[in-house]
């Protein structure tokens, strides 16, 4: 599994105006299975992504991310193995 945790390198209003094309890849990328989770980090520095894609394809993804285009934000990617969970999200195990 990985996170991928995106950091905003350029003024609010730039994200902003990438913003509808982020979301809409971002939408794309849930419905073909690449990401489990999305979301804003707090304060707005960047976002986080939860994956359980295969590496070639959270690459392949991350590259057409219009953030990453347009310079927009710097992506890490950590990978981890989840071998504990709450009830109920026993679906984030790793095989």
């Amino acid at each position: 599994m990985y996170v991928v945790s995106l950091t905003y390198k350029v003024p609010e209003e730039i994200v902003d105006f990438h913003l509808p094309a982020h979301v809409q890849w971002l939408q794309d990328a849930f419905d073909r299975g690449v990401f489990m989770v999305a979301g804003r980090k707090i304060p707005r520095t960047g976002g986080l992504l939860l994956s359980n894609a295969d590496r070639a394809d959270l690459d392949a993804a991350l590259l057409a991310d219009p953030f990453y285009v347009n310079g927009v934000a710097d992506f890490d990617v950590e990978e981890f193995h989840a071998s504990r969970v709450a009830p109920g999200f026993e679906n984030l195990l790793d095989a």
